[in-house]
């Protein structure tokens, strides 16, 4: 289907994107999906043969999050940079992703794309909310659906995280940016690659995320659910989100990790997501 290309991605950003995929395990293998909505980056890493995870970013946050995730040998990783969001990711002019049913049919044509069966996929953060969605109106294309502190999945942003996170999302700039993650990581050491690039997203185009209501994951059937939580995330109460996932999805493993932030989690926690996704 054709595309055309949209606003350039500064060369700046770019740079400080390929400096963190430089720092994965063993080769990355980067593709270019065509969707509805424009071209999909997805950065691949892992045994070709392995089954399939493809991992949805949080807000801003870009497929190189998932580097250290990358590790286990188990799967075959596709980390996937969201369409109109930071990231190597082109949106087609004119058809932005403005709701659930658009983000569906985006998430629809990249899988389609990575060959189309069944696959684990999970997400962190608003990446577990698309995916929850996803997997509520599409079960049947999923072997599991696995959530990383997901967000207005289970349980509503607390007033106190909203009102620091407003100026950064109103108008970011770099020091805006490090000074939210390093208030809600409590300090704790991140990549400072990755910080770069978090840097450069402020200088980033980027369009308004869909949003919408929370996922019903009533009518998931057999499929097999995984929820993480971190116990020191500020966006909400992790031990309540928690209570609340159990009483949905009574038959899914849900596990709340001590001493992890909710925006660290992907970078700090990566080996001990590694283990919990490889649990049986």
């Amino acid at each position: 289907m054709p595309v055309t290309s949209g606003t350039a991605v500064p060369g700046s950003f770019r740079a400080a994107y390929e400096a963190v995929l430089e720092q994965w395990p063993g080769p990355v293998e980067a593709a270019r999906l065509p969707t509805p909505y424009g071209i999909t980056r997805v950065n691949s890493c892992g045994p070709a043969g392995a089954p399939p995870l493809v991992l949805l970013p949080g807000g801003g946050a870009t497929s190189t999050v998932w580097g250290g995730c990358a590790a286990t040998g188990e799967f075959r990783l596709h980390a996937v940079d969201l369409v109109g969001d930071p990231g190597l990711s082109v949106p087609a002019p004119g058809r932005p992703v403005r709701d659930v049913e658009a983000l569906v049919r985006w998430l629809d044509a990249v899988l389609d794309g990575l060959g189309g069966g069944p696959v684990a996929l999970g997400g962190h953060s608003y990446g577990a909310w698309i995916a929850a969605h996803y997997a509520a109106r599409r079960p049947e294309r999923l072997a599991r659906l696995l959530l990383l502190d997901p967000t207005r999945v289970f349980a509503g942003l607390r007033p106190a995280y909203v009102v620091r996170a407003l100026p950064m999302l109103v108008r970011p700039t770099p020091a805006r940016i490090r000074g939210f993650l390093a208030w809600e990581s409590g300090g704790a050491a991140v990549d400072p690659g990755w910080l770069r690039l978090q840097d450069e997203t402020a200088r980033f185009p980027t369009a308004r995320p869909a949003t919408g209501r929370r996922p019903d994951l009533r009518g998931l059937g057999e499929l097999p659910v995984q929820a993480l939580f971190a116990a020191d995330a500020r966006c909400h109460d992790a031990a309540r989100a928690a209570g609340a996932a159990r009483a949905v999805l009574p038959d899914a493993r849900i596990d709340v990790l001590p001493g992890v932030s909710h925006h660290a989690l992907p970078l700090t926690a990566a080996p001990d997501i590694a283990r919990w996704l490889v649990r049986p």
